[in-house]
């Protein structure tokens, strides 16, 4: 019966000390309680851990990297979207992220969505799909702010897909055709103003040079004298038309 009790006892002890022991990896720390209170961040590596004295939480320090779920979102602009995005983040005070929050990825999870659908809400759909760089920058300095006091760093947020009905793509199709008629017309009517100024400076240099005039008849003689067209049309200058017209005041003024 010694020998049983013996054998019992060093069983227990055993099983107590193989309790006792821990093995946490480079990125894990381990939050040791003892009697309730705080006492202590511990590894990584081999650690014990006093049984039923000193209890110990694992908490794991790499990135961690959350999806968002798709969220109904009503633009600034009274546009109705669904939003998903993803979360990148991790511990680095493993006391707080136990202590200050619990279950702090369900809480970063919730946190996350709200923040999301407050965000996005305060802007016009053409920023949800053009400033989309931006949009990952305020979300993430605002999670960042409030997950501090958590122990918890977001790193990274990025809006994964904004998806909207087919009638508003119709519309957004309809307005970006609209756009481009507008810019084409404006830079037609652009072209028109500087061709015109071009001609109005060319002209007083014309009136200016009489010279350049006749230049100009027999350059342009040249240009049709080398065009295939059959027929051939000689504009007139303008001083043989008043030559012709003095002379025919005059004979009719002398029967």
């Amino acid at each position: 019966m010694t020998l049983s009790f013996i054998s019992i006892l060093a069983l227990v002890v055993l099983a107590l000390l193989v309790s006792a022991i821990r093995i946490l990896r480079e990125y894990e720390r381990g939050v040791v309680f003892l009697l309730g209170r705080f006492y202590s961040i511990k590894g990584p590596g081999f650690i014990i851990i006093v049984p039923f004295i000193q209890q110990m939480v694992r908490v794991d320090l790499r990135t961690i990297v959350m999806d968002v779920p798709t969220q109904d979102v009503i633009s600034r602009d009274n546009v109705s979207v669904k939003v998903n995005a993803v979360v990148y983040f991790r511990v680095i005070d493993p006391e707080k992220a136990i202590i200050q929050v619990e279950h702090f990825y369900d809480a970063i999870s919730q946190l996350s969505q709200t923040t999301l659908r407050s965000v996005l809400g305060q802007h016009e759909l053409d920023e949800m799909l053009a400033e989309r760089d931006k949009l990952n920058i305020d979300i993430q300095t605002l999670l960042d702010s409030q997950t501090d006091a958590w122990g918890i760093k977001v790193a990274n947020v990025e809006i994964k897909h904004v998806d909207i009905d087919e009638s508003m793509i119709r519309a957004i199709a309809k307005q970006a055709e609209a756009e481009r008629e507008r810019r084409a017309k404006i830079i037609h009517a652009e072209g028109e103003l500087q061709a015109s100024e071009k001609l109005l400076a060319a002209a007083k240099v014309l009136a200016q040079q009489p010279q350049a005039i006749q230049l100009r008849y027999l350059q342009t003689l040249t240009d049709i004298a080398g065009d295939k067209s059959s027929t051939i049309v000689f504009p007139l200058p303008g001083n043989l038309l008043n030559l012709v017209t003095q002379l025919d005041k005059e004979s009719s003024s002398n029967p």
